[in-house]
């Protein structure tokens, strides 16, 4: 049987999303509107958690897009769930579950390479330390040495699962 090591509890993950909600309301107050990428699938599910956070607390509007990205494929292929040219002049926050090699951030940002952004910053769960690519993150709720065997499991109300994340 594999061996499972829980990082993070329901109660840890929603303090961490608590606290980047926040930062970003920090990072962001004079703004009318920012908007909130989520790559799918958990990176969404994560965004969305965080945008109804900032719906509470915030002055600004948040806007919440969904970017969907074949990772397997060797050159940037992604789509939206809405016109990218909504982030025009904008502070666009990508988010993830993971940072891993840094690829999937970096498609991400080539989403919206064609538009003029006020700022782009990004938002992972766990910051794992195996980038391939030259991607760092602005907010993270933790940050994880790993040995690259080990794989970081994130549920996130999955199949009526409890919110969890797993080292394995």
């Amino acid at each position: 049987m594999e061996k499972k090591i829980l990082i993070l509890n329901q109660h840890q993950i929603e303090q961490k999303i608590d606290r980047i909600a926040y930062q970003l309301l920090e990072d962001n107050f004079d703004e009318e509107e920012i908007v909130i990428a989520g790559i799918l699938p958990r990176g969404n599910y994560l965004a969305e958690r965080l945008k109804q956070i900032l719906d509470k607390i915030a002055p600004f509007k948040s806007t919440l897009i969904t970017i969907e990205l074949e990772k397997q494929s060797s050159s940037l292929r992604a789509k939206t769930d809405t016109d990218i040219q909504v982030c025009h002049n904008k502070v666009v926050i990508i988010v993830d579950d993971v940072l891993n090699s840094g690829k999937t951030l970096a498609y991400g940002f080539g989403v919206f390479l064609d538009v003029p952004l006020k700022k782009l910053r990004t938002v992972v769960l766990v910051d794992r330390n195996h980038k391939s690519f030259p991607v760092t993150t602005d907010y993270a709720g933790i940050a994880l040495s790993t040995v690259l065997k080990e794989h970081v499991d994130v549920i996130l109300n999955e199949d009526g699962k409890e919110d969890a994340v797993y080292l394995r």
